[in-house]
């Protein structure tokens, strides 16, 4: 069986941290005295409480985890937090637990699909709160992609690890090492982001919402028109820059802050990520223009700022690009299974997977050819062993599998095929918008029906954790022993 103790000990540990940040917004409501702060104030009060009894009560003098409890922490860590971290918005905006629930599991997985409208007339405390999810998120998605995905081999990840992923105990020093390191950076790109924000136009409240929502590629805005609520040019393109940052490889930060800068460009994915990027904003803006709709300048800063707010799966919109003509939406739709870099903030697919299926299938297609070659593909100079090829081919069958059977149970709902199939893809990548009136650029989640809420939910939860970590906890082989 598997001990839970360890397991409850940690998670009551992130709830007080959990409710300690909720205090955050309350004390900002205070200072603006706006009502419903000691709403706020409740809601960590509770958090806070519930977390220090599970630590109290867990508490154990040495432990260790493994591996089989790892693949239960990570999931009860992001199921618990999002449960809790609905509190405030249940209190303060007196809405139901499925859609708190929806928002809040949107935001920690930095999704940005929302219920919520009329944004800009919601308390500060609430929008503040929300964005402070997708920060934590953010960072927490991090960590988990460069210590913990690679530990589980989970979907590939293996081709990443470094001994940042080795949980023994001589590690752990190196790891919290990596850790702080991460933080400080990821701190250090948010001050410069929010002071760039400033510098572009936004106001105190405005920079510091949508730094900590661009950042961790999560896209949630404090306007109903999101980014297209700001006409300044330079604020599109501030949060183009930071979008990008945050989809490149954290780890890679480290090692150019410690002298070798270098690695950043040599690196596979980084190379492919902004070739992609670069490849389909020309595509685009040369089809913008030709059609003579609106001059270069404004074309350009329309195509790069949605571009690459569906490639990092920041989900922001300055413009509804399904204005822009059929073939210009089905990119976009396929935008959003592509993803940036590993060991970013960014959800979906992700860069290095289609590359490593491309070398694969370019060995497939010689072997055919020359069926006694022997062929050794490498990946930024590491071997891909026949461990990553199947993690790989594992994590692409059940992301495909996810997408289709969310997508027919939201049409069981009586949710139309746009929407259906669109709902699921923007969930399971953690895009956040989809396409159609419903859920596209210009829509939100309220008018679903509950059932479907909670289905996505799930989505949100399985694309976030890179599908396999929650669907190896449904295997009878998991449980027995």
């Amino acid at each position: 069986m598997i001990q839970l103790r360890p397991l409850l000990f940690i998670v009551g540990l992130f709830l007080v941290a959990l409710g300690v940040l909720m205090l955050v917004p309350a004390l900002l409501m205070m200072l603006r005295q706006e009502g419903h702060w000691n709403a706020f104030m409740l809601a960590a009060a509770v958090t806070a409480f519930c977390g220090a009894v599970a630590v109290v009560f867990n508490r154990q003098s040495e432990f260790s985890l493994s591996t089989r409890q790892a693949f239960v922490l990570t999931t009860l860590v992001w199921c618990s937090v999002s449960a809790f971290a609905a509190l405030p918005l249940m209190f303060v905006e007196h809405i139901g637990f499925t859609d708190a629930f929806f928002e809040t599991m949107s935001g920690i997985t930095t999704t940005g699909a929302t219920v919520l409208s009329g944004l800009e007339h919601h308390a500060s405390g609430i929008l503040l709160w929300r964005s402070l999810l997708q920060w934590a998120g953010g960072i927490g998605f991090i960590v988990m992609g460069v210590a913990i995905l690679p530990f589980l081999r989970v979907g590939g990840m293996r081709l990443f690890q470094s001994e940042s992923s080795d949980w023994s105990e001589k590690a752990f020093p190196r790891f919290a090492s990596v850790a702080r390191a991460i933080a400080a950076i990821y701190l250090g790109l948010t001050v410069l982001g929010f002071l760039a924000y400033r510098m572009a136009g936004m106001d105190d409240f405005d920079a510091l919402n949508h730094i900590m929502t661009t950042i961790s590629t999560g896209g949630y805005s404090t306007y109903d028109d999101s980014m297209g609520h700001f006409p300044q040019p330079a604020i599109h393109w501030v949060s183009v820059l930071f979008m990008l940052l945050g989809g490149l490889p954290f780890t890679l930060y480290i090692h150019a802050l410690r002298g070798r800068p270098g690695l950043l460009w040599r690196d596979a994915q980084v190379r492919g990520f902004l070739g992609f990027v670069a490849f389909i904003s020309l595509v685009l803006i040369a089809w913008l223009w030709l059609r003579g709709d609106e001059g270069l300048g404004v074309i350009a800063t329309r195509v790069v700022f949605n571009v690459v707010s569906v490639i990092t799966t920041t989900g922001y919109v300055s413009h509804d690009y399904q204005s822009w003509g059929p073939f210009a939406a089905v990119v976009f739709f396929y935008l959003m299974f592509v993803g940036a870099c590993s060991g970013s903030t960014t959800g979906s697919i992700k860069v290095f997977r289609f590359q490593v299926a491309w070398m694969l299938l370019r060995a497939q297609l010689h072997r055919l050819v020359h069926p006694t070659a022997v062929i050794r593909e490498r990946y930024n100079g590491r071997e891909i062993g026949d461990d990553v090829i199947r993690s790989i081919v594992a994590f692409s069958f059940f992301f495909g599998l996810t997408i289709g059977l969310l997508a027919l149970g939201l049409a069981m709902q009586g949710l139309d095929f746009v929407t259906s199939l669109t709902a699921a893809v923007t969930s399971v990548t953690n895009v956040g918008p989809g396409l159609g009136d419903v859920v596209g650029p210009t829509g939100n989640f309220a008018s679903l029906p509950d059932a479907s809420k909670w289905m996505l939910s799930a989505g949100m939860l399985l694309g976030r954790l890179e599908i396999m970590t929650v669907v190896v906890l449904f295997t009878p082989t998991f449980w027995k022993g």
